[in-house]
């Protein structure tokens, strides 16, 4: 892994549900796990996390504690925390705090719908990484295997961006421009539309660059950007076959 990966530290007295934690989060980012808000909290001036993702009750200092601590010092007060606890903890003892977390997630979970959860923050983290490492203003760039192709047009249609896109994979180059989320041009040597897309949703390593300053009045596809996912994912499938 990456030496620049996201780290996420999972914090839970039950080294059971640590475990299954881990298992959901560790395909997307680089995971540590403690089992006390005490531990965490050295682990935190050892190696910096991006994420915390904790449990609320806990023998000895509680979640909400850990949450103040991080907050309050400058050294880990952008450390992002994600709550676990009970929905009537949340509603009761955690709403005040809504401002300092992330996110609060309710007891019991799918681990399906934490790693989903999960994912948006560390999207967002990602991102603002690569703002802070832009070689140009309103340029960001990065690898394919730290965020996939599918993440990448799904967080263009969520934050409804106004773009072009670069992709670079396997020799080949693919260009894609975006309108408020929605991917109405692309273009690869020959191929126009659907059909570029289709051919770089495959590519799983190779680098991709995003020109916030770049548009096109072209229009050359023919579906939504969850379509053409869909159907490209589809294509690669029955070529596999």
């Amino acid at each position: 892994m990456a030496s620049d990966a996201t780290k996420v530290l999972l914090v839970d007295d039950n080294r059971l549900i640590l475990d299954l934690m881990r298992r959901g989060i560790e395909p997307h980012a680089e995971v540590f796990a403690c089992t006390s808000a005490t531990e965490a909290l050295l682990q935190c001036a050892k190696a910096l996390p991006d994420l915390v993702i904790s449990d609320y009750r806990m023998p000895g200092l509680d979640g909400i504690h850990l949450l103040r601590t991080l907050k309050a010092e400058a050294s880990t007060k952008a450390v992002r925390v994600i709550l676990v606890a009970t929905k009537s903890d949340i509603e009761e003892k955690l709403r005040p705090l809504a401002e300092m977390a992330e996110e609060f997630i309710s007891k019991p979970f799918f681990i399906s719908d934490l790693t989903a959860k999960t994912k948006k923050v560390l999207e967002r983290i990602y991102w603002e990484k690569m703002q802070k490492q832009a070689p140009a203003e309103g340029v960001i760039s990065g690898r394919l295997a730290e965020m996939n192709i599918i993440d990448l047009l799904q967080s263009m249609e969520l934050g409804q961006k106004t773009c072009a896109m670069t992709i670079t994979g396997n020799g080949e180059s693919c260009r894609m421009y975006f309108a408020e989320g929605l991917l109405h041009h692309a273009e690869l040597g020959t191929l126009e539309g659907d059909a570029a897309v289709y051919r770089a949703v495959s590519w799983t390593d190779g680098t991709f660059e995003i020109d916030f300053n770049a548009r096109s009045d072209k229009k050359t596809t023919t579906q939504t950007t969850q379509g053409l996912l869909m159907e490209g994912l589809r294509l690669l499938d029955e070529q596999n076959r």
